[in-house]
């Protein structure tokens, strides 16, 4: 048996970090990983608390003192059973989870000896996993004989499509890009996560007998009503790509981008494709003065993004302060050490440009009292502006759903005030018997895990309803 509770004379410790100036010239990830009796140690450090807050705090509520415990004793294949058995990408979120404000952000310990390292242990332990053999394809003992299409081969689609075929279902996943992954690959950058984590992934899911259908742009190549017809029930997992935008004057200048088309344009080129637009010099920082606005993790992508590039500057205009920022604090650290310059309580208040925008205005922000989310209000400081220059700029402003109803020439299926699908809290099925929906285009813009549990749910919730259908239809 391992001694547990090393937390107090052991103290915390992550994988080596590759230096900033290192890591700013290429897209490598920039984590290492533990070695055995780093891990074991490092593990031990848990309290084993009566009350697991981590777990807690875990969107997919992943049993994080046991396998930490098991790792500490050496059973790492057990520590990987438990793990994913809750968890259907561990090697993916012990990859990208911020969880400096989720697990590790709420463990018992954490005042005055620092939390565990919980999403370090957990990709070092599915690591070994896959270096050891012990991650499997699906096995299926028994087909329902029942047909299931998901629209969307992002992290929802891709989790509710594994678990419907461990029910012995027929999957068939649709998306409208050349890749499997959504945001995966296209959205996050290789220096958090690199592409072939999703790429392995992807293989053992089709190696599992889920087919992908790819380039098939739903509404163009094949309608919703045709999916309902061949499939016994459809998931929609589109996720939100619709950039926000800011309503101020010369918006509509060139080079004033959105986050995702630029990220997309890196990762192209980090996949070897060949993108028009990043030869142009249209979505590339080289040398360029680049400013981003907004706080979120998108934004730190960004800005990350394009110190490996080779911007000249990079800057980040956040209208709050640090403390009030929603992305990672490790992700702010990590860009602060790579040479980002951040800008807080600013906020852009108009472009200035003949063509192409040439600087920013920038209004002064001070911050108010809480609003009834918790969050500071922000007003701007009178009288006070100042300028900065910029050859790009990037709106990292978060995302909104697109109109499906009409991009799927769907106009029963009914959404929110905000875009997304609506559906039923408990069934997850929409307003078209037999559609359902999960992820980010049912909870708007969110994160990976949660994205993960929402399709696990929606998988469950649409299994009982085909099982439940055929008894009736058996029945009658």
């Amino acid at each position: 048996m391992s001694d547990m509770l090393k937390f107090t004379h052991v103290d915390q410790h992550y994988p080596e970090v590759t230096p900033a100036q290192e890591r700013k010239s290429n897209f490598d990830e920039i984590y290492g990983q533990f070695d055995p009796a780093e891990a074991a140690v490092q593990a031990a450090r848990c309290s084993q608390c009566g009350i697991p807050f981590c777990q807690i705090h875990c969107p997919l509520s992943n049993n994080i003192p046991d396998w930490l415990k098991l790792t500490a004793e050496g059973r790492l294949e057990e520590a990987y059973a438990i793990s994913s058995a809750t968890n259907t990408f561990p090697e993916i979120c012990g990859r990208i989870c911020p969880q400096d404000r989720l697990c590790e952000g709420n463990c018992v310990i954490e005042k005055g000896f620092k939390s565990v390292t919980i999403g370090s242990v957990e990709k070092y332990i599915t690591e070994t996993a896959f270096a050891n053999g012990w991650v499997k394809p699906i096995q299926v003992t028994k087909e329902t004989g029942l047909s299931v299409g998901i629209i969307g081969a992002g992290p929802a689609g891709l989790a509710a499509a594994d678990m419907l075929r461990q029910h012995g279902h027929e999957v068939h996943v649709y998306d409208r890009y050349d890749r499997v992954g959504g945001l995966l690959i296209y959205g996050i950058p290789n220096f958090k996560l690199e592409k072939q984590i999703v790429l392995r992934r992807q293989q053992l899911l089709k190696d599992g007998g889920i087919h992908f259908h790819l380039n098939v742009d739903i509404g163009n190549s094949i309608t919703l009503e045709e999916l309902r017809q061949k499939h016994s029930s459809v998931l929609i997992a589109t996720g939100v790509y619709k950039s926000r935008d800011i309503d101020i004057p010369d918006c509509s200048l060139g080079n004033i981008l959105p986050a995702l088309d630029y990220l997309t344009a890196s990762n192209r080129v980090g996949l070897g494709d060949k993108v028009a637009e990043f030869d142009s010099g249209l979505l590339n920082s080289a040398g360029k003065k680049v400013v981003v606005i907004g706080g979120g993790d998108t934004a730190m992508d960004c800005v990350r993004t394009a110190v490996r590039q080779g911007a000249s500057s990079v800057t980040c205009l956040y209208r709050r302060d640090q403390a009030n920022m929603p992305g990672s604090m490790r992700e702010v650290k990590n860009a602060q050490e790579e040479g980002v310059q951040f800008m807080w309580l600013s906020a852009p208040k108009a472009f200035v440009g003949k063509t192409h925008v040439e600087q920013i205005i920038v209004q002064p922000m001070r911050l108010m009292a809480q609003d009834n989310s918790g969050r500071h209000a922000v007003v701007p400081v009178d009288g006070e502006q100042f300028t900065l220059n910029a050859d790009m700029v990037i709106k990292a402003l978060g995302f909104d759903a697109e109109e499906l109803p009409v991009l799927f020439g769907a106009p029963e299926l009914k959404t929110s005030r905000s875009g997304t699908v609506a559906v039923d809290s408990k069934t997850f099925e929409t307003s078209m018997p037999g559609v359902f929906a999960a992820g980010d285009i049912v909870r708007g813009a969110s994160l990976v895990v949660w994205a993960i549990r929402d399709g696990r749910d929606a998988a469950d919730a649409m299994h009982r309803h085909m099982m439940s259908t055929r008894a009736r239809s058996k029945a009658a």
